[in-house]
């Protein structure tokens, strides 16, 4: 460490060096802008046509070769040529291709332009100094001009690294400098902010200048989704949005029907305001748009809701009694037996406000630490050795707040079912279907309804006791007004890093439903994943990626690893001078309320601002209810009254102004001062010995931190909001033993600590040890939350390889052209071939294979005759065999191109797009089991990701082979016949909701009023579920034929047996499953997609009569 600070000390640090490089190029911008000063109005704005036509002499050529080849690819046919063309474009062994050069030929102009765009931008910015414009309904004016430090910053956001900006140095103006040279090639840029209001308000505010320099800016929060505006808003030269917005358009241009309807363009430049809030925080939730599952399940969350609450009510007496007894046996001296009861008491209800004040006593949380320990090592060994393998009987369910799950114990699942304790334990089915398929007495239909049944069971089971583990984990784990809170009769999640309700977020797996059944609400339709990407996957699509935020140095190790982004911290345009004072610690919450109310009233009577920050909603209210009852008036802004955002941070800085807030007060918000608050004022206050002393108080903004964050980055911006471009200001926060961060992570150190100071009750501690000792707990939380993101990109990987492969077979389909038919003409030739393979399969030996059977089987599914397999004539291998059915294959396919005429490319990338649509779905569904299952296989001494990567990729594989062989057999039987065209009804196009997560949450398709099914056709459907606003866009009724008009016949296409017109043919988003093959009599609607086929295939439904339906 002396080394290190010897040789910082002689070269200065890194981020010194930083400065010293790009130095050259602000000097040069400077020179830009003297010069720019002397020019006329015209002159100056038509700098952006002459940066352009600089851009053009440089990619013009690259350009037009680009779009002459993807074009020729799209009607080539031959693979060979096809793979020439690509590798022209892409490159190959480590050549760039022409795609390549022009990423570097516009790279090196955009970096030649830098000095003389961003000196455009500056003067720009001098010359609207005083004009009136409008924010967000707000009359403001335009006063600022950027600083040399904020140039510096513009010039680490070219050039894809993360700017470190401290709070109140104009990160919003900065963006600007960038965003305008990085628009000028044409292709856009985009701008990423955390809410839908700092991307509307920075797009009009910053708009203004974009639009005086000639560029148009858009703001995709303004639109709905799927609609021209939206896609109107990505076409502009700048577009602001938030995360999940550009996220889940991603998602839905690879769910339409149509190229019309894809709304976003390439992901060329982005610059991501909060970096760390977008890319750290919400990186541990993926974004998912899901549709409604077939068979609903909310009668039963009411059903068994009652009896989880009944459970949750007696687990919270055993607590009681167990706590009761562990405090008498504490104070009787015996140790053994307090530890014993303390332990199970917190084993099942940790937060009991009891068992809190009993683990406060000297001695007491270091005898359950080392209950806790011993526990531990206990389970270690064998099972007859256990000393405390019954220690959770007494408990009815058992809490791991860490974890954040929960479990029912046998006693548990005795309370719930008392008469079937088989209701809530999981039968073991290899065995059960062991026996059924080794019994002498079943015929072969017995042991397949056996079978049968014995699935349904285990599906139900299943079924029942997630949805009793969702309801245990709502009433248990999840408090109202903390993590979620209760508007207008629908359950609303609250972001715990920003304190914000998160519209149209909905938890997945149930767990949503749970809560709204605890709550009494209108308990919603469960949601299946349609599709889905991690927020490190969606900005890894950009070529260049840039960022920015008050504090990311704290996590730069992670945008290194998972994004290849540095950081570089800009130095301030004015010394920070605000007091961080130390942490003031409390034994209990009650004492350090009391002491926030007392300091709160003390500034509030010196006439000083006050911010008083809360992690959650519930605590910024009893706040609230304490400063009424003191007679202390103040505003309060959390999640129920964020309505008044923009009104409330506006009087946060008047003189005696108190405002609480959650942490949505930290990101986005400029709370300027009022007259005379900077000024110093002598006052008194007490100190640790509990006495008055005189002193004399800092001015400026104050800032109380009633709670610790889990990471220091959340500390570190609400301490921001004081001692902005140099103003005074103080901070601090008062903590409790009681705290979450101190109960779970830190507070048996610090402890230990008070009870060696000997604390009194309503004492506060002060001390370097203790900062120390939270930070600490802090970095153990902020580790454990980069090895969960880290993990869930590594799972998302696995997925993202495979979502490329079918998202650009979507591609070819949406595409057409020569190189779709040849991707179809793939798939039918694999499709047949295996069909081949695995009826051959079936036979003991080649001596007795029936190709007669094989002809048969290849007639029925795919109306497909094999000339070579009748007798005389047949083939003597299998390899033959195959040939043979792929030559076939080939000739039907090609006359059913022909008999298509003008339609064929149409019907071809239908059937494609919703074969595609239909399977992927099914396989979302089976890699999300499979990811929830994957872990058990730990217990087996293998790693969980290697084992998930190996299934995965195996199911990856039957994915395609499906898809080969459906397509086949959809596109193979489809017909077209002419009817006479009637008049349509109003189409609408319908967008996906969001409707996301919290924890892995979910986005759902509200369903339109109307919709397309799976050929195109309009169909009434029952209205949407109130999950929200539906997005619809009215494309107009098609004009009907005028009077004498004759009326062209119109064709209809038959797939499966259903009928529809090619003429509805519809490009709204959402997926249905074509109809199923013909003569199908059966009813199949109560058969489970993972349950054996009733047909006695042997294989499951899904893969054998369900897989068309």
């Amino acid at each position: 460490m002396a080394l290190t600070g010897l040789l910082s000390g002689v070269f200065g640090s890194r981020h010194d060096r930083e400065r010293k490089r790009v130095q050259p190029i602000v000097d040069e911008i400077n020179e830009h802008y003297a010069r720019l000063q002397t020019v006329s109005e015209e002159e100056l704005r038509s700098q952006t046509a002459k940066f352009r036509a600089r851009i053009s002499e440089v990619t013009s050529a690259l350009e037009g070769r680009i779009a002459e080849l993807k074009e020729l690819k799209r009607q080539t046919s031959d693979p060979a040529a096809r793979d020439a063309i690509d590798n022209e474009l892409s490159g190959v062994d480590g050549r760039g291709g022409v795609e390549q050069e022009l990423r570097k030929a516009t790279a090196e102009v955009l970096d030649e332009l830098l000095p003389e765009a961003f000196a455009t931008v500056r003067e720009a910015s001098r010359r609207l100094l005083g004009t009136k414009l409008t924010v967000t309904g707000q009359e403001m004016d335009w006063n600022m001009v950027p600083y040399d430090v904020q140039l510096m910053g513009g010039i680490q956001l070219h050039q894809g690294r993360i700017a470190e900006m401290a709070t109140g140095e104009g990160k919003t103006l900065v963006a600007t400098l960038p965003l305008y040279l990085n628009a000028l090639p044409g292709k856009g840029a985009h701008l990423i902010t955390v809410n839908s209001y700092l991307a509307r308000r920075d797009s009009e505010w910053m708009g203004h200048v974009y639009k005086y320099l000639g560029l148009t800016v858009g703001c995709i929060d303004d639109t709905e989704p799927g609609t021209m505006q939206r896609r109107a808003a990505y076409e502009c030269d700048i577009t602001y949005g938030t995360n999940n917005e550009f996220g889940f358009d991603y998602l839905r241009d690879n769910m339409v029907q149509s190229l019309e309807h894809r709304v976003q363009r390439n992901h060329v430049y982005a610059i991501v305001d909060e970096v760390d809030s977008v890319l750290i925080d919400e990186a541990r939730t993926p974004l998912i748009i899901s549709g409604p599952v077939g068979n609903e399940s909310d009668a039963e969350y009411a059903q068994h809701n009652a009896a989880v609450a009944r459970l949750v009510k007696k687990q919270t007496d055993l607590v009681n009694a167990l706590v009761a007894a562990g405090e008498k046996a504490f104070e009787a001296g015996d140790n053994d037996e307090a530890a014993l009861n303390l332990y199970k008491a917190q084993l099942g209800g940790p937060k009991n406000k009891r068992l809190l004040k009993v683990l406060q006593e000297t001695g007491a949380k270091q005898l359950v630490q080392k209950m806790e320990l011993a526990h531990i090592a206990d389970r270690r060994l064998p099972g007859s050795k256990q000393q405390y393998r019954d220690i959770e009987n007494d408990m009815l369910y058992v809490l791991d707040e860490k974890g954040h799950t929960v479990h029912l114990t046998d006693a548990g699942v005795d309370f719930m079912s008392p008469e079937r304790h088989d209701e809530f334990v999981l039968p073991d089915l290899s065995h059960e279907v062991h026996a059924i398929e080794h019994d002498p007495d079943l015929s072969p239909a017995e042991k397949l309804e056996a079978l049968n049944e014995v699935n349904r069971s285990y599906a139900a089971t299943s079924e029942r006791l997630n949805i009793v583990h969702q309801l245990l984990r709502a009433h248990a784990l999840f408090e109202r007004d903390v993590n979620y809170v209760v508007q207008e009769g629908q359950v609303l999640i609250v972001d715990e890093f920003t304190g914000r309700t998160m519209h149209g977020r909905r938890w997945s797996e149930g767990l949503h439903q749970a809560v709204e059944a605890k709550e009494g609400v209108q308990v919603k339709g469960e949601t299946q994943t349609l599709a889905t990407i991690t927020i490190q996957n969606y900005f890894r699509l950009y070529d260049k990626l840039a960022g920015m935020t008050g504090t990311a140095e704290t996590e730069e190790t992670e945008f290194h690893e998972i994004y290849k982004l540095g950081v570089s911290v800009i130095p301030t345009n004015r010394p920070v001078i605000r007091d961080d004072r130390q942490d003031l610690v409390y034994k209990t919450r009650r004492e350090k309320y009391n002491a926030i109310l007392e300091e709160t009233q003390r500034l509030h009577e010196l006439g000083f601002p006050v911010l008083v920050g809360t992690v959650s909603v519930e605590v910024s209210e009893t706040l609230s209810r304490m400063f009424k009852r003191a007679g202390i008036p103040h505003n309060v802004l959390n999640a129920k009254y964020h309505q008044r955002e923009a009104e409330i941070v506006a009087f946060a800085g008047q003189p005696g102004a108190v405002t609480i807030a959650t942490n949505m007060a930290g990101r986005g918000t400029d709370i300027k001062l009022g007259p005379g608050v900077t000024e110093s004022k002598p006052s008194q206050r007490k100190n640790a010995e509990n006495e008055l002393e005189d002193l004399v108080e800092w001015g400026g903004l104050h800032i109380i931190g009633s709670e610790r964050h889990e990471s220091r980055r959340i500390d570190r911006q609400l301490r921001g909001r004081a001692g902005r471009q140099g103003d005074p200001g103080a901070s601090q926060f008062f903590l409790s033993l009681e705290d979450d961060l101190m109960r779970l992570f830190g507070s048996d150190r610090i402890a230990r600590l008070m009870d060696r100071m000997g604390a009194e009750e309503g004492e506060m501690l002060t001390h370097s040890l203790i900062t120390r000792s939270i930070e600490q707990a802090q970095k153990r939380v902020e580790l454990q939350n980069f090895q969960s993101r880290k993990r869930l990109l590594e799972y998302d990987d696995v997925m993202n390889q495979q979502r490329e492969v079918i998202y650009s077979l979507r591609s070819f389909a949406l595409e057409g052209g020569e190189e779709a038919k040849a991707e179809a003409e793939k798939m039918v030739e694999k499709g047949v071939a295996k069909r081949v393979e695995n009826m051959l399969n079936e036979f003991d030996s080649q001596e007795d294979w029936d190709f007669a059977l094989v002809r048969q089987d290849l007639l029925m599914h795919y109306m497909l005759s094999v000339p070579g397999f009748e007798d005389g004539n047949l083939p003597t291998s299998q390899e033959m065999a195959e040939q043979r059915a792929i030559e076939a294959g080939r000739k039907a396919f090609a006359d059913k191109l022909a008999s298509l005429n003008e339609y064929a490319e149409q019907l071809l990338a239908l059937v494609m797009l919703h074969v595609i649509d239909e399977k992927w779905k099914d396989h979302l569904y089976d890699l999300d089991q499979l990811r929830n299952a994957i872990g058990y296989r730990s217990w087996g001494q293998k790693d969980p990701l290697i084992e998930y990567k190996h299934e995965a990729y195996n199911m990856f594989v039957d994915l395609m082979q499906d898809i080969h062989n459906t397509f086949t057999e959809r596109f193979l039987r489809a017909t077209i016949t002419f009817e006479e065209r009637q008049p349509l009804p109003p189409m609408y196009l319908s967008g996906p909701e969001i409707d996301g997560n919290g924890g892995g949450g979910v986005a759902t398709t509200a369903p339109p009023k109307k919709k397309f099914n799976a050929l195109g056709v309009l169909e009434e459907v029952g209205s949407g579920d109130g999950d929200g606003t539906e997005a619809a866009l009215d494309v107009g009724p098609t004009e009907a034929p005028k009077k004498g008009a004759s009326v062209k016949p119109d064709p209809t296409v038959h797939v499966g047996g259903r009928s529809s017109s090619l003429s509805k043919l519809g490009t709204a988003g959402g997926v249905a499953g074509v109809p199923g093959v013909p003569g199908a009599q059966k009813d199949w609607s109560n058969v489970g997609r993972n349950d054996p086929c009733p047909c006695g295939s042997g294989k499951k439904f899904k893969k054998c009569h369900g897989a068309n339906l």
